[in-house]
């Protein structure tokens, strides 16, 4: 069996490019950059995703049929986040709510219907 020998030295700069991007994440999170938080973190964390994927977790030394594969499992994940998000962004007002569409309150009732009892 053929193993490549990674040498402990980039294992620990990956660790530290890691950590510094931790520093780097807090630092820019007690910054107000307005709506750029958000993309500057996101960008912080798909750099700290391909360093785990392509160094801790060795894909970077393996065949194309296991970058083919990691690929995927990126692909799928994309393909969830679009549905979850597509059926969130979608929906309607939920009746008997006026300021949040997500919290869910009573029907209204109709001006013919009677209003209903309460219990005494």
């Amino acid at each position: 069996m053929n193993r490549n020998i990674i040498p402990k030295k980039i294992y620990f700069r990956t660790w530290l490019a890691l950590i510094a991007l931790l520093w780097l994440t807090w630092g820019i999170a007690q910054i107000n950059l307005g709506r750029f938080n958000a993309v500057a973190a996101l960008t912080i964390a798909v750099i700290k995703l391909l360093l785990v994927v392509l160094f801790f977790m060795q894909v970077r030394y393996k065949p194309s049929v296991t970058w083919i594969f990691a690929a995927a499992g990126f692909i799928w994940l994309a393909i969830m986040i679009d549905l979850t998000m597509s059926d969130y962004l979608t929906r309607g007002r939920v009746p008997g709510m006026y300021g949040n569409s997500w919290e869910h309150g009573e029907w209204p009732t109709s001006s013919n219907a009677p209003a209903a009892q309460t219990p005494r």
